[in-house]
Order: structure tokens, then C-alpha cells, then sequence
């Protein structure tokens, strides 16, 4: 079951969405009604810890496989808690998805976006940067494969 595609999605989505509950818990119960200085922070932080999840996961997938076969299952994963969190992480907090207002809705959503496509590029950077990904892995081994070929011999007559 796990090597299932739609379980590898969920199982990001929900450990995304995971990171933005526990962040709307420590914003209601650590801070004040009107602390926004608070809820801007943990709002960054848990922004950086799903680029960083994102990053990590991305580092490590397209070390094995292909570009191709990772890339749908962590942006549909990523895409998933994206709309668990700006729909229903609400929710957790007491209030409605639209509760603060259409900007504040669509900013989610562009703030998310933009650190989900961040750390994605940023995990997959650092694996090209270091020669592990699966491209570059498979050009080291085409190569040495090739190099380490005898000879061969042509008969003369």
C-alpha cells in the first residue's frame, strides 16, 4: 500500500497540513486575541518548516528516481496541503477560511506557494549541485561503464 502513488500524495498532504495544526495550536493558546506580531511569526515559521519539509523530501526523492516520477507526487502533495491548509486549517483555529477577508485568503495561498516552489527547487538544487541526483548518477555510471570496456580488437589479416 505504500508504494502506492495516491499514498505517497496523501501522506505529504497530510503531513503538511500536520505542520499548519500544530502551528494555528500555538498561536491560539500561546498568544493574546490581538497579538499579531505572534501570529506573523509562527506564520513564517511554519511557512520556512514546510519549505524545509518540501526541500528534504525533494533532496532525498530525486536522488532514486526519476525527475518525471517524483516531481507529480511531491507538487500534488504539496498542492493537497495547500488546500487542507487554507480551507479547512481555519477550522482548527475557529474561524472560517474567509473569516479575515478574501486578501488575507489569497495571500495564504501565494505565501504557500511560493515556499512550497522554494524549498522544492532548493532541495532539488542542492542534489543537482552535488552530483546525486538521478541524472547525474546515471551519466557517472554511463560513463565509467564506458570507460572501463576493453578494447576492442580488430582482427588483421
Amino acid at each position: 500500500m505504500r508504494q502506492q502513488r495516491w499514498f505517497r500524495i496523501g501522506a505529504l498532504a497530510v503531513a503538511l497540513f500536520a505542520i499548519n495544526v500544530i502551528a494555528r495550536l500555538v498561536i491560539r493558546f500561546s498568544s493574546d486575541g490581538d497579538d499579531g506580531r505572534a501570529q506573523s511569526l509562527a506564520t513564517i515559521v511554519m511557512f520556512v518548516v514546510v519549505a524545509l519539509v518540501l526541500a528534504v523530501l525533494t533532496f532525498v526523492r530525486s536522488q532514486r528516481d526519476k525527475l518525471s516520477d517524483w516531481m507529480p507526487d511531491v507538487g500534488f502533495g504539496a498542492l493537497a496541503g495547500m488546500l487542507l491548509t487554507v480551507l479547512v486549517g481555519p477550522f482548527v483555529s475557529g474561524i472560517g477560511p474567509f473569516a479575515n477577508g478574501a486578501g488575507e485568503f489569497f495571500s495564504q495561498i501565494w505565501l504557500y506557494c511560493g515556499f512550497g516552489v522554494v524549498g522544492i527547487a532548493i532541495g532539488y538544487g542542492v542534489a543537482v549541485m552535488l552530483g546525486r541526483d538521478y541524472r547525474s548518477r546515471a551519466l557517472k555510471a554511463f560513463t565509467q561503464a564506458r570507460t572501463t570496456r576493453p578494447r576492442r580488437v580488430v582482427g588483421r589479416r
